[in-house]
């Protein structure tokens, strides 16, 4: 309604052709970890160091789904920093996914993760948020399907080879979807 138009289009540093209507769902997650710390020479089944409680947290996740090990439409965790010491640590993850349903399970194997720890080490020693930031424009898009057939008969006509590939990020197109 803002904008005084039936559809738009947004354009954003794609090659030459590259049409793309699906990116990812995206969540930011923050761990926070509380530790304890007590003199290492009698911490014997006492401390509970935050350090190696987020590095245990970070190898219960799915190993092979960072972005370093996917591409296409496969959804990941990515662990964005990661800053502590024995009695604080706190990580932050980027969780994505082109699939809803794959989406919510990623947020809730996190929980899952967290949940398990806390009984492992004591309530309240795993604390993690959760926040949604954008979701796949192409749930917007998939009735209105013409607009793509729309852009790829536009570079056609401009002696483009259209190419329909998914965004493997974000874009103003998904909130502008939204």
């Amino acid at each position: 309604k803002n904008f005084g138009a039936q559809f738009a289009y947004t354009m954003d540093g794609g090659v030459e052709g590259e049409i793309s209507y699906e990116n990812f769902n995206a969540s930011a997650a923050t761990v926070e970890i509380h530790g304890v710390s007590v003199q290492p020479g009698s911490a014997k089944d006492t401390m509970i160091n935050a350090t190696n409680v987020g590095i245990e947290f970070d190898r219960m996740l799915p190993q092979g789904e960072k972005p370093e090990h996917t591409e296409g439409y496969e959804g990941f965790y990515h662990l964005v920093s990661f800053n502590g010491n024995v009695t604080e640590t706190k990580m932050k993850y980027f969780i994505r996914d082109f699939d809803t349903e794959g989406f919510q399970a990623r947020a809730a194997k996190m929980q899952e993760i967290a949940d398990s720890l806390n009984e492992k080490y004591g309530a309240g020693t795993v604390e993690i948020e959760i926040v949604e930031s954008y979701y796949n424009m192409c749930e917007k898009i998939k009735p209105c399907m013409q607009l793509i057939e729309y852009a790829k008969k536009a570079a056609e006509n401009a002696d483009i080879v259209p190419d329909v590939a998914p965004i493997r990020g974000g874009t103003d197109g998904a909130r502008l979807s939204f």
